[in-house]
């Protein structure tokens, strides 16, 4: 399982937003991503899922090419958007064997109830998206991403205005899938980044500026503020 991204470039108009970006992942990877507003976050996550395509650069999802196989690899990837966008007036269930149909699953209502399971929303399935809570409507995010079983994560802003209960319980639940899939993980919260994950990312200004194992960055700096601040500032 790997996730190859080489050189890979974009602008909008005269802006750079991405400048020979590259860097590889592996099975068990869940990478904190990180960088200032504006540094290219956003703009890398739609290039990998094929949302739109970069102006030079190649990325490949266990040796397939995106650009050239572009039905087959999105169909490797589950991506939760920082907005979330859901159909807030299904039930959950509704919601969840929707997006399984999309993908034309095999079996569809038992991998529908596994995934139910596994970010545990056996309790809320009976219940329209808009009465649940942020987290649980989270979990219904990283749900909708996941029910397909796809080898690669993409998670844009997973624990924005999570309560700390919330934070804890989603923190959890990527750790446990982050052991099978590779995960990458954009966030603002960077207190929350040694605690889920193993391997470090950070970009500005559309370059990347460091990128390592967790436990060698603390081993550079204790202080992940302080070493964020140092190289995006």
């Amino acid at each position: 399982m790997s996730l190859e991204i080489k050189k890979i470039n974009k602008k909008y108009g005269d802006q750079d937003a991405l400048i020979d970006v590259s860097f590889s992942l592996k099975k068990g990877d869940i990478v904190g991503f990180l960088g200032p507003n504006g540094a290219g976050k956003t703009t890398l996550m739609k290039i990998i899922t094929s949302i739109i395509k970069p102006d030079s650069g190649d990325i490949t999802i266990n040796g397939y090419d995106t650009q050239k196989n572009e039905i087959s690899t999105k169909r490797q990837i589950g991506y939760l958007a920082e907005n979330n966008p859901l159909y807030k007036d299904m039930l959950v269930t509704e919601y969840l064997d929707f997006i399984a149909s999309l993908y034309e699953i095999e079996n569809k209502k038992d991998k529908v109830k596994e995934i139910i399971k596994k970010t545990g929303l056996e309790s809320e399935i009976k219940k329209k998206i808009e009465e649940l809570s942020k987290g649980y409507k989270q979990r219904v995010g990283i749900a909708a991403a996941l029910v397909h079983d796809p080898n690669v994560l993409i998670l844009d802003e997973p624990t924005t205005g999570l309560d700390p209960n919330q934070l804890i319980e989603i923190r959890k639940l990527i750790q446990e899938i982050g052991q099978e899939k590779i995960v990458l993980l954009s966030t603002h919260i960077l207190q929350e980044i040694p605690k889920i994950c193993n391997h470090i990312i950070i970009i500005n200004k559309g370059r990347i500026v460091e990128n390592t194992r967790m436990q060698n960055l603390i081993k550079k700096s204790n202080n992940l503020e302080d070493h964020f601040q140092k190289l995006t500032a």
